[in-house]
Formats: C-alpha cells, sequence, structure tokens
C-alpha cells in the first residue's frame, strides 16, 4: 500500500510540475488593443500643458523650448523638446513628474 503511495504522490507532483513550467497564455489581442489606445497621443496645443510640466521642464531642462505637445487618455502628455541642439521625446504626468517609457 505504502509503494501505491508513493507512486500515486510522485505522479501527481509531476504532473504539476508539468503544468507550472508550461505557461498558459491566452491571446484574443483585447490586452493589445487596451494598451495601444491607453499609449496613443493626441496633439494639444502647448499652451494647453498644465503649468506644473512646464514649471518641470524649465527646472530640469533649463533653456529648453517645447516644440509639440501630446496627451492619451491617462492624462500622460508626451512633449518634443528642444534642448542644447538635442531634440527629446520626454513623457510627464499631469502633475509634473516624468515618466519614462520604453
Amino acid at each position: 500500500m505504502m509503494k501505491k503511495l508513493a507512486v500515486v504522490t510522485a505522479i501527481t507532483v509531476g504532473s504539476f510540475s508539468t503544468f507550472a513550467a508550461t505557461p498558459v497564455i491566452f491571446h484574443d489581442g483585447v490586452m493589445e488593443d487596451v494598451i495601444r489606445a491607453q499609449e496613443e497621443f493626441t496633439e494639444i496645443e502647448v499652451s494647453k500643458l498644465p503649468a506644473a510640466i512646464t514649471k518641470a521642464l524649465g527646472k530640469d531642462y533649463p533653456g529648453a523650448s517645447i516644440d509639440k505637445a501630446y496627451v492619451n487618455e491617462n492624462e500622460e502628455y508626451k512633449l518634443d523638446v528642444s534642448h542644447n541642439d538635442d531634440d527629446l521625446i520626454l513623457y510627464a504626468n499631469k502633475t509634473g513628474n516624468w515618466i519614462e517609457k520604453d
């Protein structure tokens, strides 16, 4: 009886590890659409940027100028900026905190 119990236990544990090693991936494109929608930015006038963002830009990038501004549905802002002969793309939230995007 103990021998059968050991075999059954070994089989059961082995089958669990097989499932654990193989991740289940559901792919129907829904999450990609949600992420893409959140990442889509719409161009806005630079004058429509929250004051906190322009203040943060002046503090962290003195002398920088904003060439174009964009916003997404999460109120994240994308800025095309000229600074010291460089063209930068910066992201910030509405309170002027910088966001890192890939």
